[in-house]
């Protein structure tokens, strides 16, 4: 690891610019900050969703999630750099397929909601589709790691069962959307 931060301001940013991994200064508004950005506001959504009572797979789960998450960071921070695996991917894959096995095929779509742990899931998952989205618009004009994108694309459905897990677990129902409903 790099240097340590021992004094938190630096006032080399107050111009607009920041310093990535590689010591290159980039503005904050570019794609790759905006990037990292969204990943450090999931990896926050994650610490919040963490506060609540959840069952012990998915408490270990989501801590391995923000470390991974971390390391996307640092993959973003450094052009070029790659820390995700394949592996990590296939990980997701199975926690997916070993969480969603026992819960009720869905027949309907459904709404945020249920209970709070579910709806903090659920806010995840949103989070995450917008870093997915700001990860593919790094990965347009820079390159950038296809694994990297397959694993933040998997994790935003990873957090969706989750959330039906968490209701599942709380035996509260998944909130199913009825399209015959007007908001008047």
């Amino acid at each position: 690891m790099g240097n340590r931060l021992s004094k938190i301001y630096t006032r080399t940013g107050d111009d607009g610019s920041t310093g990535l991994g590689d010591g290159s200064r980039v503005s904050k508004t570019g794609a790759r900050i905006e990037a990292m950005g969204a990943v450090d506001e999931l990896n926050s959504v994650i610490g919040l969703l963490m506060t609540e009572s959840l069952p012990d797979v998915l408490d270990t789960t989501l801590s391995n999630i923000q470390h991974t998450l971390f390391n996307l960071g640092g993959e973003i921070a450094l052009p070029g750099h790659q820390l995700l695996r394949e592996e990590q991917v296939h990980h997701i894959e199975r926690v997916l397929d070993e969480l969603n096995d026992p819960l009720p095929p869905l027949k309907e779509f459904i709404l945020p909601g249920g209970s709070r742990a579910a709806s903090f899931c659920h806010q995840a998952r949103s989070v995450c589709r917008r870093a997915e989205r700001r990860l593919i618009i790094l990965a347009e004009k820079e390159s950038f790691s296809a694994i990297s994108l397959s694993y933040v694309n998997r994790l935003s459905d990873l957090f969706f069962v989750m959330a039906r897990t968490i209701n599942s677990h709380a035996d509260i129902p998944d909130v199913s959307w009825e399209p015959s409903l007007n908001a008047d």
